[in-house]
Formats: structure tokens, sequence, C-alpha cells
């Protein structure tokens, strides 16, 4: 795999062009045909990005940042599980970013954020991130325009002093339509197994999705640049998102062409 896929690049928002997110089709099929299809792609993705990985972490030099962000119920546990299926645990750290502490707030809003950023050979998963700090944080009215809207340039420079560090970021936004967000909300009420994944605020979130997409609509606009572009992925089928998601990561890792490392000469023609 050489440059960017066509799917890759199409679910691309190129920097400067607007997240036109309600000319995107949540239900869109890209290039998957069915789930049969879906399924042996994925193992194939999945296999692969487990290869890449363990040279990244060998190497050691460098690191990926994945941000996972959407509405709720929009699959951003179901991606971690399903993509990230063949990753080593040794290399690999999940980060859930929940409602701050008051120890989190007696700081700046990007504070946690850079502490959670991977090591040097790792590969770093947010679910959710620093954006509900331009996105929740609006839609709620938890603070004043004066300060959320700065933020965009905030973000823009911080991730751009993380690439330029040897973090590559890959954002990506799970597109899911009110219709599937319903039924899937319903499901996990229905589901003794999922009840607990349910808070009554989703209903309350969910009263505000127009709130919501202008948020998302501007932020995303305002922060997919050419060192941290913005990915919309379209989420209504479970094996369409992770195998477009799976697409990206690896079409990352091989740009990113990670090396094993050289044991020495002093190793040649050892025995043991």
């Amino acid at each position: 795999m050489s440059g960017q896929q066509p799917v890759v690049s199409a679910l691309r928002v190129k920097p400067g062009d607007h997240a036109r997110l309600s000319g995107r089709d949540p239900a869109d099929r890209l290039d998957v045909r069915d789930k049969t299809d879906a399924a042996a792609r994925l193992a194939g993705l999945v296999a692969r990005l487990g290869v890449l990985h363990n040279r990244l972490w060998a190497e050691s030099q460098r690191s990926v940042l994945l941000i996972l962000q959407g509405m709720d119920a929009s699959g951003k546990d179901g991606t971690i599980r399903s993509v990230l299926a063949g990753i080593s645990p040794q290399g690999c750290r999940v980060v859930a970013f929940k409602e701050p502490t008051t120890t989190e707030l007696a700081h700046d809003y990007l504070w946690r954020v850079h502490a959670a950023c991977p090591d040097r050979g790792d590969l770093g998963i947010f679910n959710r991130s620093h954006y509900e700090d331009v996105v929740a944080v609006r839609v709620r009215q938890l603070v004043s325009e004066d300060v959320w809207r700065p933020r965009y340039d905030q973000i823009c420079a911080f991730e751009r002093m993380l690439v330029e560090e040897g973090t590559t970021i890959v954002k990506v936004f799970l597109h899911v339509s009110p219709d599937e967000q319903r039924k899937r909300l319903q499901e996990r009420l229905d589901d003794p197994d999922k009840r607990w994944k349910f808070r009554a605020a989703d209903l309350d979130d969910r009263r505000l999705w127009p709130e919501y997409v202008a948020a998302y609509e501007d932020a995303i606009t305002a922060t997919s640049t050419s060192w941290a572009p913005w990915h919309v992925i379209p989420a209504d089928h479970k094996w369409v998102r992770n195998v477009a998601i799976a697409e990206l990561l690896v079409d990352t890792f091989e740009r990113l062409d990670p090396r094993l490392p050289d044991g020495g000469a002093e190793l040649d023609g050892l025995r043991i």
C-alpha cells in the first residue's frame, strides 16, 4: 500500500474546506460490498496493522494518536474493540476523557490531554478528547463564546507541536444519523448487558442534536489542518465504519514506515 487510498482520501476534510456534515451520508457503504466483504477486508487490515504497530513499538522513535469523536452511540467503543483487536497492549493505551475532575479544572483544559498523549513507540487512542472543550462546553453553555472560540487556534497550535515532536495524529469523526442513534440507544435500554452504558443525559444531548451538529461542523472546519486533518467516517453501518478506520490507520502506518531496529554486528553469528 503506498500513498493515500481512495477511500481514505474521500473521507478527509481538506484544510480550508467546510466539513459539510449535512452533505455526507452516514449510511454510505463506500466501496464495501457487504458484511462478508467487510469481514474479510477487516481481518487482513487488522493483521497488517498488528505487524506495523509492532515495528513502531520496537522502533520507539515516533508515536501515533487516534482521536475518536462522535455523537453518543456513534461507535467509539466498538471501533476500539474491532479495529484494534490485533494490537499488542504493550504499545497501546486507550484514554476515555470524561467530565474533568476538580484537579483538572484547576488547570488549563489541555493540561490533562497533554499528560495522556502517547509515549514514543506507542499508539494512543482518545475516546473523546480536547474537542469536548469546543463542542460539549459550547452546546451545554458551560463557558461563554469568548472562551471556547479562541480554543480552535489553541488546539491547532497544540496539535502542530505534537506533530513536530514526532506524534502523527489521526482525527476521526464518527458520522451517525439520528435514526441510527435512536435505534442503538433503544438497544442499550432493552439489553440488560448493555443497559449500564445508557445515561439519562444521553437523551438530553439527543434533544440538542442540531446544536451538536453545528458545533462539530465549526470545530472540524476550523481544526482540519495539513498536519492533523479530520476524517468523517460514515458510521450507520458498523462494518463499513470498521473497514474505513482500519484502512485509515494502515495507510497512516504504511506512510510512517516504521523499521525494526538493527540488533548490531555483535549479534551476527551468535548461537545460544
